[in-house]
């Protein structure tokens, strides 16, 4: 299995943990069992806007001392005012008014391209094994993955049923990976 870096030959993380309402109760313990230098992807939608940005402040301040990179699933505006350190979201952006990075998500060859068009700083290809966050749906596979990631213009994140067991069959085509559910271990 390959090492768990803190850093792609991009320079950013190769590591990147998803947040939302699935893993609220163990994400203190899940950031903190990231290596030093990873990302967090902070989305958890469930939560009215002001409990969400709340909650996203208070955890960049609790963890600090790891130097995580902190991307705020939304609009830039708020991004910035948070302090994050830039933002995620759908292929189509960059958000408006843009500061900082801009990582997209990425479901096919069109989107992956349209991504890297635009100018994201990574994309997060998905969902490459069945999910629990998209139950029933159609996975890419590793197989359609590393086909799609190969062509790559930018970094391509693994994402989507991705853990430490399976990610070594995908590691050579690819930036690193991201989880909610397989780096949140209750």
């Amino acid at each position: 299995m390959p090492p768990f870096q803190s850093f792609s030959d991009f320079g950013l993380p190769s590591l990147w943990l998803f947040t939302d309402a699935r893993n609220a109760d163990v994400l203190d313990k899940a950031i903190a069992g990231l290596p030093p230098g990873s990302g967090v992807v902070f989305r958890h939608y469930h939560l009215p806007e002001q409990e969400r940005c709340g909650m996203f402040a208070k955890l960049m301040r609790r963890h600090a001392r790891r130097d995580h990179i902190w991307l705020w699933s939304g609009d830039a505006v708020t991004a910035r005012v948070l302090h994050a350190d830039g933002c995620y979201g759908s292929s189509a952006g960059p958000p408006s008014q843009r500061s900082g990075l801009w990582l997209a998500t990425a479901h096919n060859s069109m989107e992956l391209t349209m991504a890297a068009r635009r100018g994201a700083d990574g994309v997060f290809l998905s969902p490459v094994y069945p999910t629990r966050s998209h139950a029933g749906g159609t996975s890419l596979g590793p197989m359609r993955f590393a086909a799609l990631a190969r062509h790559r213009r930018c970094p391509v994140y693994a994402l989507g049923g991705v853990t430490r067991d399976n990610w070594a069959r995908i590691a050579p085509f690819c930036d690193g990976w991201g989880a909610i559910d397989g780096l949140s271990e209750r």
